[in-house]
């Protein structure tokens, strides 16, 4: 919960707008930089978690770097200040355009997903006269535990290349002259809460490490993409993730040679609780088993709930009343636009202004204009008149 002086700046506000709380953003930061930057990890941040300008500054200014999964978010990092050569480019289905793009920038890295994306990048980097430095994003068929649209690194979701391929790919190299190969990426899903899947993922980079290596290709990168979850259930008590358990465990596990160094891909995990969705109560609704609780903000501001069936902490910022169940609902005119059910929150009204938490990843980034929704600014706690 936000403070009264807080809470009360963020009255004086159209709703529903998104509001970042800087100062949590920079402890998130700084135990970032304490316990993997230190160490010389690279931490790349996601922009598909996050792509707001300001908030990609103060990232960047922490040391970060950036992993982008499209050509709009290549040129929103290279705008935000990020060097070209702290920019990963994923994705499975780049365009001509996007990978041009990386080129014309000389970015970092490409993290490439199927054999055809080598043939493309090959012939486009030799058009522009460029090598082009590339990593193998590879299936670990690692499961995650997470919700089946997050799983990323299984040998049926659409991403990287199988294991199963991976001789066919490496014997290709030597006719891909506009390539160099530097490393190896994975990525395996999000909001993962356990480590076990983690562990799994250090055993089977460092088989593959090795395995290529064999083969004569000398890899600088060993990258292990992201997917560390947050406290959707506890915002307050757990602001920061537990940075130092999840990279120990890659500094355990990981066995990196001489001559590699070890890189993230981090989004949620470090924007995630920075953000809240502000919205305020329109009407209060007694129904014949339930009450709802009808508010300004959509599924077109965060669709989450509707996509995933995530549950996001609700905090109402003004009522002291007793508690009282509702079904959290906004007013898009879909069934699926319901942010709680059966949540047990203060009795509000209408006026009342409600904070839905955990918001700063996948929340703005993903609104639509639905319904010919209008967006309001975001609000950030530097700029609190408090």
């Amino acid at each position: 919960m936000y403070p009264n002086n807080v809470i009360s700046a963020l009255q004086e506000f159209k709703t529903p707008y998104f509001f970042y709380d800087l100062d949590v953003l920079r402890n998130t930061l700084e135990q970032v930089k304490k316990h993997a930057i230190s160490k010389g990890f690279h931490v790349h941040f996601a922009l598909k978690a996050n792509n707001q300008t300001r908030i990609l500054k103060v990232i960047k200014e922490a040391g970060l770097g950036a992993d982008c999964v499209s050509g709009g978010e290549v040129q929103r990092a290279i705008d935000s200040g990020f060097s070209p050569d702290e920019i990963a480019f994923a994705g499975v289905g780049k365009s001509d355009e996007e990978i041009e793009l990386g080129l014309k920038h000389d970015i970092f890295c490409f993290n490439c997903e199927s054999t055809q994306e080598l043939d493309v990048l090959n012939e486009l980097a030799g058009q522009h006269g460029n090598k082009a430095r590339v990593a193998l994003r590879l299936n670990p068929n690692v499961e995650a535990d997470t919700h089946k649209y997050i799983t990323t690194g299984l040998n049926e979701n659409k991403f990287g290349i199988n294991e199963s391929d991976l001789d066919t790919v490496l014997d290709k190299f030597p006719d891909l002259e506009n390539l160099e190969l530097i490393g190896i990426h994975f990525h395996i899903g999000s909001q993962i809460e356990k480590f076990t899947p983690f562990e799994e993922l250090c055993s089977k980079a460092n088989a593959l490490n090795s395995y290529i290596e064999d083969k004569g290709f000398k890899l600088t990168v060993i990258n292990v993409g992201g997917g560390f979850g947050i406290n959707y259930d506890h915002p307050n008590d757990h602001s920061v993730p537990d940075f130092e358990r999840f990279f120990g465990l890659f500094e355990e596990n990981i066995k990196l040679k001489n001559h590699q160094s070890l890189h993230f891909e981090l989004g949620r995990s470090v924007a995630g609780q920075c953000g809240s969705l502000i919205t305020r109560v329109l009407y209060t609704k007694e129904g014949k088993a339930k009450n709802f609780a009808i508010v300004d903000a959509g599924m077109t501001e965060l669709i989450r709930p509707a996509l995933y069936q995530a549950k996001h902490r609700i905090d109402v910022l003004t009522s002291d009343k007793g508690e009282k169940t509702y079904d959290v609902v906004g007013p898009i005119c879909e069934s699926s636009d319901t942010f709680r059910k059966d949540v047990s929150i203060p009795e509000v009204q209408r006026g009342d202004l409600i904070a839905i938490r955990s918001a700063g990843a996948y929340g703005e980034v993903m609104r639509s204009a639905y319904n010919l929704r209008e967006a309001n600014p975001s609000v950030y706690s530097d700029d609190l008149n408090t």
